[in-house]
């Protein structure tokens, strides 16, 4: 059984043949994907050893699948080829140098495959930046529930045009309030305890100031990642 698997995605049944039978005999299978709806279920489901994308697909363009690869963290780490017949296509998108993956122009011959492969194996063991998710809430004890909600913020590849991040935002926080010139109430609430609730609704406070402080220091480092 073969160990390594290329996967050929292309709309153009002669490309995909080509492809196959320009690789040089090897422990290796081919698979083959005519649009970029099946080529992404074979990435999600097979252990690839290369992928090779045409930009311009049906169903989903090669565009959109890559996009999806390069979100997750394990199948970016994949080399990659990306196939076009016209290069302004990708560049539109993403711009030069192309840093993770190597850009194979159409038509080409069997050198400039086997060239392109060889660099998209070498590009795809280049370190780069990790994916940020951010998520967090925070539970105050004996009191109002205060939650700190931030939209999930992914940072692409450096390479990779139009990124956006997301605003983290501050929703639902709310305050219990209380009156420093409250009066005991027939239960007997004394001074004391109302000092004490008050004590907790300071601590409160400067524990949900401290969180908002840190969140501005996340957004600031993925703004500064991407630029």
């Amino acid at each position: 059984m073969a160990s390594n698997k290329i996967l050929v995605i292309d709309d153009t049944t002669v490309v995909r043949v080509k492809v196959r039978e320009m690789l040089p005999p090897g422990n290796f299978e081919v698979l083959e994907a005519k649009d970029g709806v099946e080529g992404l279920n074979f990435i999600l489901q097979e252990k690839l050893s290369l992928i090779m994308l045409d930009f311009l697909l049906p169903k989903m363009s090669g565009w959109e699948v890559f996009q999806k690869v390069q979100a997750d963290p394990e199948l970016r780490k994949i080399p990659l080829v990306i196939m076009s017949g016209r290069k302004e296509e990708v560049t539109e998108k993403i711009t030069e140098p192309f840093e993770y993956f190597e850009f194979l122009g159409k038509p080409f011959d069997q050198k400039q495959l086997i060239s392109a492969i060889k660099l998209a194996m070498t590009k795809a063991k280049q370190p780069r930046p990790e994916l940020v998710a951010v998520g967090a809430a925070a539970t105050v004890k004996n009191g109002t529930v205060a939650t700190l909600e931030v939209a999930t913020a992914t940072v692409a590849a450096p390479s990779v045009a139009n990124v956006a991040v997301a605003t983290p935002s501050v929703a639902n926080t709310a305050m219990p309030t209380a009156a420093s010139n409250a009066t005991p109430t027939a239960g007997g609430i004394s001074d004391a305890e109302i000092n004490a609730l008050n004590e907790k609704i300071a601590k409160m406070q400067a524990e949900i100031d401290g969180l908002k402080k840190q969140l501005t220091q996340v957004v600031t480092f993925i703004k500064q990642k991407i630029k």
